[in-house]
């Protein structure tokens, strides 16, 4: 497993995301209408020393990547962990256009000649004729990660409304073919975003899938954790960061936990990376002031 970023930088504050207020959500996508209000915030948390972001791949993330890439020297040595597919996305081009119509606005994004573009909707037809659920996977992976085209990319993270779902079906295949694109065709760490991490680790573990980064809500509260903060307790005791990695999002439980609080809680559990959004200098730099180093992989006592 290659060692992935202790703190992590994410997105949710730039989207309007706010999942206890509404009202807070709505100032949040006021403020940051503009791409220079959150380059900003970025900048802060460049100061501060974070060099790594992770970023969904909705609309904006179009113009927030064409930013990064246009000021390389400003940000040098910044790790990328992609989440995708932004499922908001597709569902809305899917209500405006149509399922055919959405596929083909997909394919012909910025960045594809018409040659590719024709071969991508063939694959896609190809896709949905056969029932090939992997053929589609690819081709919608390839087509978000478009986007992050040029960036040092560690992990890409696949949406946690996808991997709960295929996680509940039990579709084993799904998660070998995806892990295995990941690491041959766009040279990254497979990523998995999950509300069940005790039942993720444990069917990845039964299938044989190793060297993941699993990121999951933690936090002293079970705030969307289930089954529950026993459970995950338990199941990070076991965890070395060897075949799974851990990365705990959602730590301060949208708000309902102080964040010295809730860090001391995260710094005691084996949690190799912690994701965190922030919109002004001072919380930022007390977040990262408040994550402790990972904890040290144990030693090989026969080596």
């Amino acid at each position: 497993m290659k060692a992935i970023d202790r703190v992590v930088f994410g997105d949710n504050q730039f989207f309007g995301i706010n999942h206890m207020s509404q009202d807070k959500a709505q100032q949040l996508a006021e403020r940051f209408h503009s791409l220079d209000s959150i380059f900003d915030v970025y900048q802060n948390a460049f100061d501060a020393g974070v060099r790594a972001v992770m970023l969904n791949s909705n609309d904006r993330a179009v113009d927030i990547c064409e930013r990064f890439r246009s000021r390389a020297s400003e940000y040098p040595e910044l790790a990328w962990y992609p989440s995708i597919p932004y499922p908001h996305k597709y569902a809305n081009l899917v209500a405006e256009k149509g399922i055919l119509a959405a596929l083909n606005s997909m394919v012909f994004q910025e960045g594809a000649s018409a040659l590719s573009g024709l071969g991508r909707l063939a694959q896609g037809g190809l896709a949905m004729v056969s029932r090939d659920g992997m053929q589609l996977m690819r081709m919608l992976v390839d087509t978000e990660m478009r986007i992050f085209r040029g960036l040092d990319v560690r992990v890409i993270f696949l949406q946690n409304i996808f991997t709960d779902l295929l996680l509940g079906l039990g579709i084993e295949t799904f998660f070998v073919e995806y892990c295995e694109y990941v690491r041959k065709k766009h040279g990254a760490t497979p990523g998995l975003i999950t509300q069940n991490l005790p039942a993720l680790r444990s069917a990845l573990q039964r299938w044989g899938i190793k060297d993941v980064v699993i990121c999951a809500s933690i936090n002293k509260i079970g705030y969307l954790m289930s089954p529950g903060v026993q459970a995950y307790e338990e199941m990070l005791a076991q965890n070395d960061g060897g075949d799974y990695a851990v990365m705990a999002m959602s730590t301060l439980a949208s708000g309902a936990v102080p964040p010295a609080e809730a860090y001391a809680y995260i710094n005691g559990l084996n949690v190799q990376s912690v994701v965190f959004g922030a919109s002004s200098r001072g919380h930022i730099e007390q977040t990262v002031q408040l994550i402790a180093p990972a904890p040290a992989a144990p030693v090989d006592s026969a080596a």
